[in-house]
């Protein structure tokens, strides 16, 4: 089949968000770095730094024939599977926030559980393309689930649950997508609740954090502090918001607003009609890429991003739902805006693969 055009609605909306971003990072930030750098514009040279790096590698995987990548899938998880091996080494591994998830590098540090989401994606996106007729076999299911919790349960070491679910949750969808029974995720379902259960019940801090979802106000101070600050950010903007660089809650009201939060600063600054805009232009990604992987006719490159599609899905539903207060705090990120290099390198990157497959695209194909 002759290659099409890449799908230029898919990288033009990409770009858009990324350096709105950009944009926001600044704002949110600002304030913050001058009183701990000394410089307002800290934040922003830094993720500035890991743009260009990420329209680099951008550009780079656009150009190339990305179904070659399959032969190198393998080895891209054992690397990324090692790195998290090596993140909870003590001297390697890094801790912030009471979590050893990043492995420092000179003056900047990376994160393996980023890049680990897609190294999952790839290998699942090679089985599932190499064996998607014969997924109806309980060991295949089972084989393929073992994986993701694997991974789940070395994230959890460190420990970050917000990424861990984002992977459970990305890789069950897939696995679902394709075509495996509903009742063996029936069992899974349930076996994951009571895990689920435990692992709330087996740590202090995330009891809180449910209790603060529940009631935020019986702890305004202590663990429902960020929900609250979070709405307070919200509520004021209104439709159209105070304007750039003109938000309150950035004055250290809302904890790190460069981050987790960076939604409620967009609200705060640009009210609903800016968050509707960044929304939507996250549905058209999803949705063009749901397009792209109806109509390419290789199953590696289905699979691949289909699973990419439902993790940047997966992770924007639910950072929004938290700053809006219908999920309880997580730590998960907003792919494309909240600062951090890796998280900004890995999502350009994936997306990159998507656009990338548009040119394998073949709308006769059923």
């Amino acid at each position: 089949m002759e290659k099409r055009k890449i799908d230029l609605v898919l990288l033009i909306s990409v770009i858009s968000l990324s350096l709105i971003g950009l944009m926001m990072v600044y704002s949110a930030s600002n304030v913050v770095a001058e009183a701990k750098y000394g410089d307002s514009v800290h934040y922003l040279i830094r993720q500035l730094f890991f743009l260009i790096i990420g329209y680099i590698l951008m550009l780079f995987i656009i150009n190339v024939n990305i179904i070659k990548y399959q032969k190198y899938v393998l080895t891209v998880f054992l690397i990324c599977f090692a790195l998290l091996l090596l993140v909870l080494i003590p001297g390697i591994g890094t801790a912030r926030g009471g979590a050893r998830s990043w492995i420092s590098i000179g003056n900047f540090s990376i994160q393996p559980s980023e890049f680990m989401k897609l190294g999952l994606i790839g290998l699942y996106a090679k089985y599932l393309g190499a064996h998607y007729q014969d997924l109806k076999k309980l060991k295949n299911f089972l084989l393929l689930f073992s994986f993701a919790i694997v991974v789940f349960l070395l994230i959890m070491l460190q420990p970050d649950f917000g990424t861990g679910l984002v992977i459970v949750l990305s890789a069950a969808l897939l696995i679902y997508l394709s075509g495996v029974p509903v009742k063996y995720f029936v069992v899974i379902l349930t076996i994951g609740l009571f895990g689920a259960a435990f692992l709330i019940l087996s740590a202090p801090y995330r009891i809180q954090r449910i209790m603060a979802f529940v009631n935020p106000w019986e702890d305004p101070l202590g663990s429902g502090f960020q929900g609250i600050q979070s709405l307070f950010a919200i509520t004021p903007g209104g439709f159209f918001g105070h304007g750039f660089n003109k938000s309150m809650q950035k004055h250290f009201f809302l904890p790190e607003p460069q981050n987790d939060f960076i939604f409620a600063i967009l609200l705060e600054e640009f009210g609903l009609i800016g968050g509707l805009i960044v929304l939507l232009l996250y549905f058209i990604i999803f949705y063009r890429s749901i397009i792209i992987a109806l109509s390419v006719e290789d199953h590696f490159l289905k699979f691949l991003v289909l699973g990419i599609s439902i993790s940047l899905a997966v992770q924007v539903g639910i950072n929004v739902s938290v700053v809006i207060g219908l999920l309880p705090v997580t730590g998960i990120t907003l792919p494309l805006f909240s600062y951090g290099g890796s998280s900004l390198v890995l999502t350009l990157s994936s997306l990159a693969i998507i656009v990338s497959a548009s040119k394998h695209r073949n709308y006769d194909f059923k």
